[in-house]
């Protein structure tokens, strides 16, 4: 067992760099709120100009374990904002397409990596967080992938280039749905469908009118549903192409996730504890941000090129054709 005096000796390694990581998650709020700018984004941009503390003896410890561990447990409570009855409302035919869209984009994504030389962990992480919801499902992917020592900035470039895109869809795709002509429902499917993180996806919804709005918010619910199964039968996969499947051992997290998911669906979580539960994810998941900025360095984010920047673009294109094609054609029952 841990010793009382060891927890102690932990606790004061851990203090500096958490509270620099908890330090700029705080002035990214502020700044988020303030400037109506996406947190995430102000997160890693802040994080990255403190860079020269990643490798400190004091800050470097507690930065590391709030790039880990505080990311991992904020992943767990982000369970408490998904119930399955608030999607039931999409019916049967929402759900394949929505579900399809999302293992169509993700297999699109390894193609797009096969063209322009990028790994396939490259096509996880950008595939998935296109597909499923933006930066949390890149950190989440970023937690079951074996790691390597491209990983960190190919995280970091995911989420910041989910984060941009998203915002310019907030912006752009109510515009270019009222200039097609789509009604409110099938513009909040869309939003809801292809706009890769929640905020942008209520911000943009709810632009449109209250019925687009709700609309936009059940389908990216159903999308972070989602989130527990692909990560299932991620884990699975590299599981059996490591060792068989004998060797299974689904990641802590990932069963916490889904436990926290299933015990909100069936009403276990009070509504009042579910939105602490929400709202602690939601800062644990931009202190962790805030630390991956902080061990990232800006020269090697410049150093990945156009490439990567093409993959992600070209799967936020194929999923909103994909997306339109289902709406346009009645597959999304909309």
């Amino acid at each position: 067992m841990i010793s009382f005096s060891g927890m102690r000796a932990r606790a004061q390694t851990l203090f500096p760099g958490l509270m620099l990581a908890v330090t700029i998650a705080a002035a990214a709020k502020f700044l988020s709120e303030h400037y109506s700018a996406p947190v995430m984004l102000f997160a890693l941009l802040i994080g990255m100009a403190f860079n020269f503390m990643a490798d400190q003896e004091r800050t470097g410890p507690g930065v590391v374990f709030a790039s880990k561990t505080l990311l991992r447990l904020g992943i767990v409570l982000l369970g408490a904002r998904i119930t399955l009855g608030d999607i039931a409302g999409i019916g049967t035919s929402g759900l394949v397409t929505v579900a399809g869209l999302m293992a169509l984009t993700i297999g699109f994504g390894f193609i797009c990596a096969r063209l322009f030389s990028r790994g396939w962990r490259f096509a996880i992480l950008t595939g998935g967080a296109v597909a499923i919801c933006g930066a949390s499902a890149a950190l989440a992917l970023a937690a079951v992938i074996p790691a390597n020592d491209k990983t960190e900035r190919n995280v970091l470039f995911t989420v910041v280039a989910v984060t941009t895109l998203s915002t310019v869809a907030m912006i752009i795709y109510p515009v270019l749905f009222a200039l097609a002509g789509l009604n409110d429902a099938q513009s909040g499917f869309l939003i809801g469908a292809t706009v890769h993180d929640v905020a942008q996806v209520v911000g943009a919804g709810y632009s449109i009118s209250t019925e687009a709005g709700d609309m936009a918010t059940i389908v990216k619910l159903l999308r972070v549903t989602l989130l527990p199964v692909v990560l299932i039968i991620l884990a699975l996969a590299l599981a059996r192409r490591e060792s068989g499947f004998s060797q299974v051992r689904l990641p802590l997290f990932v069963v916490g996730f889904g436990a926290v998911t299933l015990a909100n669906s069936a009403g276990l979580i009070p509504a009042a504890t579910a939105a602490i539960l929400v709202d602690a994810s939601s800062w644990l998941l931009v202190i962790a941000i805030s630390a991956l900025g902080v061990r990232t360095n800006m020269k090697a984010m410049l150093d990945l090129g156009w490439r990567h920047v093409a993959v992600i673009v070209l799967e936020t294109v194929f999923l909103l054709a994909l997306a339109w094609g289902a709406v346009s054609t009645g597959m999304a029952g909309i």
